[in-house]
Parts: C-alpha cells; sequence; structure tokens
C-alpha cells in the first residue's frame, strides 16, 4: 500500500475510513477538526520549499491539524525509511538512502524562517549507520543554535543500538530536552518491537540523565497491555531519573498493522497523568490523542507555551 498523508483521512458515520477503505469505529472521545488554516499553509510550504519531512505526516499523527495551524511540528532527519520494523508505526519501513549533509542547515533555515522558539527533532531508525545518526542529530542542533540562538531544542532519539559514544555524541550539543519512547511494556517489547530492547531504552534514559539532560519518555497504551504493566513503566522511568512523561492511545495506521486491543478512557488517561505526577514526573501529558511532541513547548520549563510559542 503506497503511503496516503493524514490529510486524506476522512471520517463517516463516526467511523474513520483509512487508506485502502479501512474503517474502525472510533469512541465518542475521538474528535478531530480538519482544516487548513493559513499556519497550516505556512509549514506546508516552508517544508515542502526546504525538502524536509516531518514525522506528523510519516507517521499519521492525529494532531496534524491542531498542531500545525498552531504552528507546531516535529521535523523527521535522517530520510523517511526506517531500518526497523515496528508493528504500532506508519513509517515505512526499507533501504535509506544516502545521508544528506545539507540536511541540518534547511533544518535550522526552516527554524529561523517560521520564528520558532522550541524546536522538536527526531528520525528514523539508521542502525546501517556506524553511530546510527548521532551525528546529524549533533550537527542539527548546532545549525539551530547558530542560526536561532533563542530558541530551545528537543531531540527524540532512537536508541543506537546501545552505543554510548553515540549517546555523547548528541548530549554534548546540550539539547533542552532529550526524549527517547519506551512506546510499550517489557512483555510486548519481542512481539511489537522486535529490533528494540526495553532494558536497553531505559540505560539510554539513565545515561542521559547522567550527562546532564532532561530526559522524557513516552508511551502507547492499547496495544495488549495492562494497566499495572503500564504503572511498572513508569516506575520504572522514574527509577532513572525520567522527567517528562506522555501518555496516548494507539490508533493502527493501517490493516498490516497490530489491531488495537482496547480504547482507554478519557477517565483513565487522567488517572495515569495523577499517578504519574504522584511519582515525581515534572510533566505528564496523557490523553487519547497524545503524542511525544504534543504541547512540546509547554514542557521546556521556560515557560513558553504551545500557541503563541511558535513551535515545531
Amino acid at each position: 500500500m503506497s503511503f496516503v498523508p493524514l490529510s486524506e483521512v476522512r471520517k463517516t458515520d463516526g467511523k474513520m475510513l483509512l487508506p485502502g477503505g479501512l474503517t474502525r469505529r472510533l469512541p465518542p472521545w475521538f474528535k478531530v477538526r480538519m482544516q487548513r488554516g493559513p499556519d497550516y499553509q505556512d509549514i506546508r510550504r516552508i517544508v515542502d520549499t526546504l525538502h524536509l519531512h516531518t514525522i506528523c505526516e510519516e507517521a499519521r499523527c492525529p494532531n496534524v491539524w491542531e498542531c500545525w495551524n498552531a504552528r507546531t511540528a516535529t521535523f523527521l532527519i535522517l530520510g523517511d525509511l526506517c531500518t526497523r520494523r515496528c508493528h504500532y508505526c506508519a513509517v515505512t519501513t526499507g533501504r535509506p538512502q544516502a545521508v544528506d549533509v545539507e540536511e541540518p542547515r534547511r533544518v535550522a533555515d526552516a527554524v529561523r524562517t517560521l520564528g520558532l522558539r522550541h524546536a522538536v527533532i527526531t528520525s528514523v531508525n539508521r542502525d546501517e549507520l556506524e553511530d546510527g545518526g548521532a551525528s546529524v542529530f549533533a550537527e542539527t542542533i548546532r545549525q539551530i543554535k547558530l542560526t536561532t540562538p533563542s530558541c530551545t531544542v528537543e531531540v527524540l532519539i532512537p536508541d543506537f543500538e546501545g552505543d554510548e559514544t553515540a549517546l555523547a555524541t548528541v548530549a554534548a550539543e546540550k539539547p533542552d530536552i532529550l526524549n527517547h519512547n519506551i512506546e510499550t511494556v517489557p512483555r510486548l517489547f519481542p512481539s511489537i518491537r522486535p529490533q528494540g530492547r526495553y532494558c536497553r531504552s531505559i540505560e539510554l534514559l539513565a545515561r542521559a540523565k547522567r550527562l546532564g539532560l532532561r530526559t522524557k519518555s513516552g508511551l502507547i497504551v492499547g496495544m495488549g497491555e495492562t494497566v499495572e504493566e503500564v504503572r511498572a513503566v513508569m516506575r520504572d522511568l522514574r527509577a532513572v531519573g525520567c522527567d517528562i512523561l506522555t501518555i496516548g492511545q494507539y490508533l493502527q495506521p493501517t490493516k498490516r498493522h497490530l489491531p488495537v486491543a482496547r480504547f482507554y478512557h478519557p477517565d483513565e488517561f487522567a488517572a495515569l497523568k495523577a499517578e504519574g505526577l504522584a511519582m515525581g514526573f515534572s510533566h505528564v501529558e496523557s490523553g487519547p490523542l497524545v503524542r511525544s511532541s504534543y504541547h512540546a513547548a509547554e514542557q521546556t520549563g521556560d515557560g513558553c507555551r504551545t500557541g503563541g510559542g511558535r513551535t515545531v
């Protein structure tokens, strides 16, 4: 099935119509307002002009309408083909092209052009590269700080296959937030994230904290875990000093992906947020449509807000 952007997803009679004709009736609390305002069009134009990718589109994020109309998005570096096949993720798996050495500069140009105060940078997995793409993350941070020194930078990194030197390369550029998503519970890692390792991801966050970084992670629920397993992961994250947590509902991108095991009620997300704050997380973003970069500017600790802060 060829990639179809979220802009082509439609809702009919309470169902979400996905590419290929797949439908799934969603609970009543899922409401997505689809509109293209001037800010949405501005981001679309700049991303296209500079030949950049966003995870908003590649992962079919349900918040693309809200976020782009609030001038918020997440840049996807190192191409749009991932070397891993996670069974919940809409990003295409394949053999990546050569690294684009000019990409960090173009991302920085977009940040400057849009007048951003907070930039979020993520990537596909590039396991074929010796450093997993860490040097490109580092150069992107450098370029943003060079051209827009007032902009805070959040990076959402892969696990670099546990390479401590790769993590140190990114950490040396002092991103304001270092995010690495745990995604699911240990029991489901082998079937859902076969090329990932739960303990490796936890250790990466522990190392990042030891390097003095503000750390963040995210969970997707509804893939077959229990609530107690979610709580256990939250405790593991706090045990290694993770500062910020996001929790959102899994939505099946296509019929070839993992089916939704169950939909969590908004009250359950609220309860998990309260528990997370009680555990000591400085910020917990928890809700059905929450994704790892949702309201990212509010999590920097500098007081900037998502809408007025012009965050990408």
